[in-house]
């Protein structure tokens, strides 16, 4: 009996030892999940920061656009895809509107333009997707039968295309300027002959003696040249047989001089 009672107590102080190492364990088990529960945490706190991420914005380039066609158009047909930001359309020139006001249309027409999307990645899927295809869906579209002709702009901003405007500008004001000095300089040219035209229609009016000279010398015929040579012949001929009959003169008087005074 004595045995018996000492291993129970033995049993005891063993069961009275393991108990606090099985609440370390607990313990140490409690911490480590509330770790990978923060490490959790975090991990989704980077995936969530990745989500908000700021998108590139992407250009598309629309080389087509059909009669009629206007930004909200656009806007209607492509914001299904994606959202959709700024969106500039390039006018006709003056010229060809001018052109179509004497025709009788007022329409105001558009050449090409630039559409915006928030995402870039959106932008390549859509220009990919959407070029050659209809631009209306329905057949009783006013659109059905054009194309879409799109094309992504890699590494283009829409500052660029702000710039290219402006460098547009301005040299179509450089153009203005230079046709408006050339037209001033017709002007000025046209109202100095109109002047001179009037100074010679009073000259006219007083009675003043016309002035015969035109302002240019006839050249002489052949006939004229050769008579001219024929006569500064004749002169040269006719000088020198003065010039001998001179110096004959001359030479008698001496004669005549020396003979008589020998008299």
């Amino acid at each position: 009996m004595n045995d018996k009672t000492s291993t129970l107590e033995d049993k005891g102080e063993e069961q009275q030892q393991l108990t606090p190492m099985c609440e370390v364990m607990d313990s140490n088990e409690g911490e480590g999940v509330e770790e990978k529960e923060e490490e959790g945490e975090g991990e989704l706190d980077l995936s969530s920061q990745g989500v908000t991420k700021k998108a590139v914005p992407g250009i598309i380039y629309l080389g087509h656009i059909p009669p009629r066609f206007r930004p909200r158009h656009v806007r209607n047909l492509l914001s299904g895809y994606g959202e959709v930001g700024r969106i500039f359309l390039q006018p006709e020139e003056r010229f060809i509107r001018k052109k179509k006001k004497k025709a009788g249309t007022n329409a105001k027409n558009f050449t090409e333009g630039w559409v915006e999307f928030r995402d870039k990645r959106l932008a390549k899927l859509v220009a990919a997707s959407l070029h050659n295809t209809p631009m209306g869906v329905r057949k009783r579209s006013r659109f059905h039968h054009d194309l879409w002709n799109m094309k992504y702009l890699h590494r283009f901003k829409w500052t660029h295309l702000s710039e290219r405007l402006a460098y547009e500008r301005q040299v179509q004001q450089q153009r203005m300027r230079a046709e408006v000095s050339q037209a001033k300089r017709e002007t000025n040219f046209y109202l100095q002959n109109v002047e001179k035209s009037k100074r010679f229609s009073k000259k006219d009016s007083r009675g003043d003696p016309e002035d015969k000279s035109w302002g240019f010398v006839q050249r002489r015929t052949e006939e004229e040249i050769q008579t001219s040579k024929g006569n500064k012949r004749l002169r040269q001929q006719l000088a020198r047989a003065a010039e001998i009959q001179e110096k004959s003169q001359s030479n008698r008087s001496l004669l005549a001089k020396i003979f008589n005074a020998q008299q």
